[in-house]
C-alpha cells in the first residue's frame, strides 16, 4: 500500500459547535458546512497542509455510513499532534484552544525528550497534543 492519507475525519456530536471551535476558535480555514441537502451528508472540511484535510462529520452519519454501531468514543485512544516552532507558540495555541472551549488535559511543560508539549480535548473529547520538538522542525524539513 502506498501511504496516501488525505483526510482525517472526526465524528462529532454537534457539527455547528465543532465548526465554531475549529474555524472560529482555532482559526482553521473552512467554507463551513456543506452537503446539508443529503441525508447523512452534512460535513465541514478544513485544509491543513498540502494534500491533507480535516473533516468533521456527525457521529450518527459516520456510524450510518460505516455500518458500525453508534457508541461513545474512547477518549485518548487516538491523538492528533500539532508541532510548532517554539515553546511560546505551544503556550499561545493552548491558551487559544482553551478560550475556544477546549478542555486542558496537561498544561504545556518540558518533556523528557527535550521538547515542550501539552494536551487538550476538543468539545467532543478528541485529544490533541500541541508540541514543540527541536529535533522535528514544524515545517517538516
Amino acid at each position: 500500500m502506498q501511504p496516501r492519507i488525505s483526510l482525517i475525519t472526526l465524528g462529532v456530536d454537534d457539527l455547528e459547535r465543532s465548526l465554531r471551535f475549529y474555524r472560529d476558535g482555532l482559526g482553521l480555514p473552512s467554507a463551513g458546512i456543506v452537503g446539508r441537502e443529503f441525508e447523512h451528508g452534512a460535513v465541514a472540511f478544513f485544509d491543513l497542509q498540502a494534500g491533507l484535510r480535516l473533516a468533521l462529520w456527525a457521529k450518527a452519519s459516520l456510524a450510518h455510513d460505516s455500518g458500525l454501531a453508534l457508541t461513545a468514543g474512547a477518549s485518548g485512544a487516538f491523538c492528533l499532534a500539532h508541532n510548532l516552532d517554539s515553546r511560546a507558540a505551544v503556550d499561545a495555541l493552548m491558551t487559544q484552544a482553551q478560550l475556544a472551549g477546549a478542555t486542558l488535559r496537561k498544561a504545556p511543560q518540558a518533556t523528557f525528550w527535550g521538547g515542550h508539549a501539552g494536551y487538550f480535548q476538543d468539545p467532543d473529547g478528541h485529544l490533541w497534543e500541541i508540541t514543540y520538538n527541536p529535533q522535528l522542525p514544524a515545517g517538516g524539513e
